[in-house]
């Protein structure tokens, strides 16, 4: 395996800034009360199609073809239905198109098209905005339309009532990526009058395009430090260290500018920070929180601040329903979402193991370490060992061969992620005398 291929991120990235002129004009639009809601809806629906068949080719059908149905759902069946009905089906479809990959990688043993791959990604962010808006019909947050939807009326008040859904599915500035919007944000951007003045627009986008920049130059440096060294394939001992460190940097650093990437466009959009925000609703968080992923000395915390939007996500599709170790199914619903490569269901099985011992160590550091330079070393020490157990964790779910995640498991790295079992395992043992 090439450690360096980044997969689908760079043509993702181009896709997305071709969209910018677009956002920007829909946002013009807008303030200038040039359209009505309806018009609104049309030009993002309109312009989801336009990007999903740029983007994606004829693999837009296997977008297009859920998010028709979702709305079908969502418009006929009962609310208390919606979410278990719209759930089975997304996931259903996502995993047959994830099993057509398997069958492309593993057995044909081919390279996969770049669009396929770019129709798998929308389609897990499809999957989210799916289910996101079948919760809020099932909890009473979006009324469904399905109430008033099979009343006598015509079909163009059909559509209509429709529209919003289908819209929402398939808007453009989030087709490709960015963080998780709400129903209730985007219907109260598409039908609201207030919107962010255009000097601080231009601020806030311009604050971005400089750290995308930045990043770009440091994937350059990192690019050539990790090329000039060894791989994993012939490294040696502590060696191996250096080499998943500085890769894992390389992954990072690729997720941090598109993340950034997705949420400028939303902003140029106008679905940022200040728009549509509903009493009850969390406000808008952006994916990539850079400082804190880069500073915290806790696998939990960093857990949490990655990609914010998909890890509240899943908190409030899976975490939060109850039933018995819900850490595990969290974790093992994100493999099952990801795609269920080896590396993936090693990787996010680990990553559970990891959080779950995190706390421990950190309840028990807390009730005995006291004296504020042990603190410190302490949290210098915890600082360096989440870094290498994240790094580790992200290049197993990026192994795309069962060859490649048996080299990293069994290189030196592996001592890290062991030390934090063993741990969890000792500390298991008494976590009743400091629960």
């Amino acid at each position: 395996m090439d450690w360096l291929q980044l997969f689908f991120l760079h043509p993702v990235s181009l896709y997305q800034g071709a969209a910018f002129p677009f956002a920007l004009l829909f946002n013009y639009l807008c303030i200038m009360d040039s359209f009505s809601t309806h018009a609104r809806y049309l030009f993002l629906l309109a312009g989801g199609g336009a990007l999903a068949l740029a983007a994606m080719g004829s693999f837009a059908l296997l977008v297009l073809i859920p998010a028709l149905w979702a709305t079908v759902l969502i418009c006929w069946l009962h609310p208390r239905d919606v979410h278990r009905w719209a759930f089975f089906f997304q996931m259903s479809w996502q995993t047959l198109c994830h099993l057509g990959l398997h069958y492309t990688e593993y057995y044909l043993q081919e390279r996969p098209s770049m669009r396929f791959c770019i129709t798998l990604s929308s389609l897990m962010l499809l999957t989210q905005r799916v289910t996101s808006l079948s919760l809020d019909i099932c909890e009473g947050k979006v009324k469904a339309a399905s109430r008033g939807i099979r009343e006598r009326s015509s079909l163009s008040e059909h559509l209509c009532k429709a529209l919003p859904y289908f819209s929402y599915l398939l808007f453009f500035p989030a087709l490709l990526g960015g963080p998780l919007c709400s129903f209730q944000r985007f219907q109260a951007r598409v039908q609201g009058s207030s919107y962010l003045c255009p000097r601080r627009l231009v601020w806030a986008l311009s604050w971005r395009g400089l750290q995308i920049v930045g990043l770009e130059c440091l994937k350059v440096v990192l690019r050539k430090v990790v090329s000039a060294g060894a791989g994993l394939t012939d490294c040696w001992q502590l060696q191996c260290v250096r080499v998943m460190w500085f890769t894992a940097g390389l992954f990072k650093l690729t997720y941090y500018s598109c993340w950034i990437l997705d949420d400028a466009l939303l902003q140029a959009a106008g679905f940022g920070p200040g728009f549509g925000q509903s009493p009850g609703e969390e406000g808008y968080i952006p994916d990539a929180d850079i400082w804190t992923l880069e500073t915290t000395h806790r696998i939990s915390l960093f857990t949490r601040k990655w990609n914010q939007s998909t890890a509240r996500w899943l908190r409030r599709l899976v975490f939060q329903q109850g039933g018995a170790w819900p850490l595990l199914q969290t974790f093992a619903f994100s493999a099952w979402w990801h795609g269920l490569h080896p590396g993936q269901v090693f990787g996010f099985l680990c990553w559970a193991l990891m959080v779950e011992a995190d706390y421990l160590i950190h309840t028990f550091a807390s009730m005995f370490i006291r004296s504020w330079p042990m603190q410190l070393l302490y949290r210098m020490l915890a600082w360096a060992h989440t870094q290498l157990i994240i790094a580790y964790i992200m290049l197993a779910v990026q192994a795309r061969s069962l060859s490649s995640l048996w080299l990293l498991c069994n290189s030196y790295n592996s001592v890290f992620p062991v030390v934090y079992c063993i741990l969890l395992f000792l500390l298991g043992k008494r976590k009743h005398t400091f629960n």
